[in-house]
Formats: structure tokens, C-alpha cells, sequence
């Protein structure tokens, strides 16, 4: 379990938060969808959650551990892969090979695996492969890496649609069912069938951390052309509207993931007061 207690950040010596009084639990067996505006710090956060950097205040805590002090049996338990990824000079099955050994449960059976279900050559320089190519190796090793505690950032950036599926698939197929799972993204389209739950972050607060289940329960969300007057957020599709209501009936919908977080920002206090 990932404990995060009233955390705040900012760069050297400037004055101006990136992160403040950001609280929130992550727990076990759960894809977490990390969603907020450009800017609020959610790269930072995953990278403070890894350990990459110190909180200025507040404390993180993974199953007891502090990830800054870099303990390296914590370190084994934990991947983040950035959104910016090396071209390494060497063949996808060396860089495997060189860089698994510092992860336990790394399987290069696994790597293989994957590889063949990201069409993508394990034996090809990664320095010659394409962006998409690229990524997708990537992605694949950290997967293989077999870790309980997998950061995401921006995963989706650079992969065609048919690659966009074969994520999703392998997210589902190659992560432990006991992992904590964060997923760093503004391309929520490419995520609406696994994430949950859903964080909305902003630089001085989490807005929201909650299921999908529970989402639901909350708010409705309306796709008829009916217009409602009390709706929090309305929008026009082909065929009619999304409309974000609070849910008076305890009525099921379909989630729709950019109408909530276009709704949460509209609303930040009266959704903070509704979860």
C-alpha cells in the first residue's frame, strides 16, 4: 500500500508549489488512472512516489517504507517508466538481459512474450527503432519486470490505435492481481476500460480519488437528448448530449471519463463535498 500524507514539492529554491497538502491512499489490485491539467505535477508526484525525488514536506510511505531512502528491496518492487524513454545502442534482448538482473522477478520469457504480442523485433538495436517501436519495448520490460508497484507516465504517447489495444491487453494480462498500478495520462480515451479508480489531480489538492462504482453512485451520466437545467456539466455529441448530474435516484450509468473531469474542475468543492 502506497500512504501518502499531506505531501508538498517545489523546485530548488522556488517559493511556488508544484505539489501541496497532497493525501491520498493507493492500494493493492487496483489501476489507478492519474488525470489533471498540464502542469499540476502529476510526473512529479509519480516520481517523489518512486523515489526519484525528496518531499519538501509530508512523507510517503510504501508498506512501511520510505522510497526516498532507496532500499533496494523496495527498489526491486517498484518500476517507473517515464514518458520520455532511451534509444539504447543495443539489441532489445541485451538491454533486457543487462537491466532485468536489478528487478527479482524479471522474466525474460516474459519479455519475449510481450515483444511478440507488441509486433515489435526483440532482436532490432533500440537506437533504430521507430518512436512507437521504442516505446513499446519499453513498456514491454517494465511489465516483465513482474513488479508490485508499477508508475506509468504517459504510456499511450506515441502508439498508434492497434498498439493503444495491445496495451491495454497486456496492462491487463502481465501485472500481478496483488500490483498497485498508476497510470499517468490526459489521453483518457485510451485507458476508459481498465483505470479504476480515477485520481483528478491539482496542484493543492486531490479533487478526486474514487471507483468507477462509486463514481456512478454519485453522479449520473445522461446521454439522452432531454436537456436538464440542474445539470453540473453539459456537452454535445453526435446523436445528442453527455450531461453530469448528481445522481438523486441511485440510477446506473456509463461513465464518461472526460465529461467527470470537466465536470470535477467546474465544480471542485461541491464534488469534494458529494465524495
Amino acid at each position: 500500500m502506497i500512504t501518502i500524507k499531506e505531501l508538498g514539492f517545489s523546485y530548488h529554491e522556488s517559493k511556488e508549489h508544484v505539489l501541496k497538502n497532497i493525501t491520498m491512499t493507493l492500494e493493492e489490485g487496483r489501476i489507478y488512472g492519474l488525470l489533471g491539467e498540464n502542469g499540476v505535477g502529476k510526473t512529479t508526484l509519480l516520481t517523489l512516489i518512486c523515489g526519484l525525488k525528496k518531499p519538501k514536506e509530508g512523507s510517503i510511505s510504501i508498506d512501511g517504507n520510505d522510497p526516498y531512502m532507496r532500499k533496494p528491496s523496495l527498489l526491486s518492487e517498484i518500476y517507473y517508466l517515464s514518458d520520455e524513454v532511451a534509444a539504447a545502442n543495443m539489441k532489445a534482448t541485451d538491454y533486457a538481459a543487462t537491466y532485468g538482473k536489478f528487478w527479482d522477478n524479471f522474466d525474460m520469457g516474459r519479455f519475449l512474450e510481450i515483444m511478440e504480442v507488441f509486433e515489435t523485433e526483440a532482436d532490432k538495436k533500440m537506437n533504430r527503432m521507430s518512436a512507437g517501436q521504442l516505446k513499446k519495448t519499453h513498456i514491454a520490460f517494465a511489465l516483465a519486470c513482474g513488479t508490485k508497484y508499477l508508475l506509468m507516465d504517459e504510456p499511450t504517447n506515441g502508439l498508434d490505435i492497434p498498439s493503444k489495444a495491445q496495451f491495454r491487453k497486456a496492462v491487463m494480462k502481465y501485472t500481478r492481481e496483488d500490483a498497485t498500478i498508476v497510470i499517468s495520462t490526459h489521453q483518457v480515451r485510451d485507458l476508459e476500460n481498465i483505470i479504476d479508480p480515477i485520481i483528478i489531480l491539482d496542484r493543492q489538492d486531490v479533487l478526486l480519488n474514487a471507483s468507477i462504482e462509486d463514481i456512478c453512485s454519485r453522479l449520473y451520466f445522461d446521454y439522452s437528448n432531454e436537456m436538464h437545467p440542474e445539470a453540473l456539466y453539459c456537452e454535445m455529441i453526435p446523436g445528442g448530449s453527455i450531461q453530469v448530474l448528481i445522481n438523486t435516484t441511485g440510477e446506473d450509468s456509463k461513465i464518461n471519463i472526460e465529461a467527470l473531469f470537466n465536470t470535477v474542475h467546474r465544480h471542485k468543492e461541491l464534488i469534494k463535498a458529494t465524495f
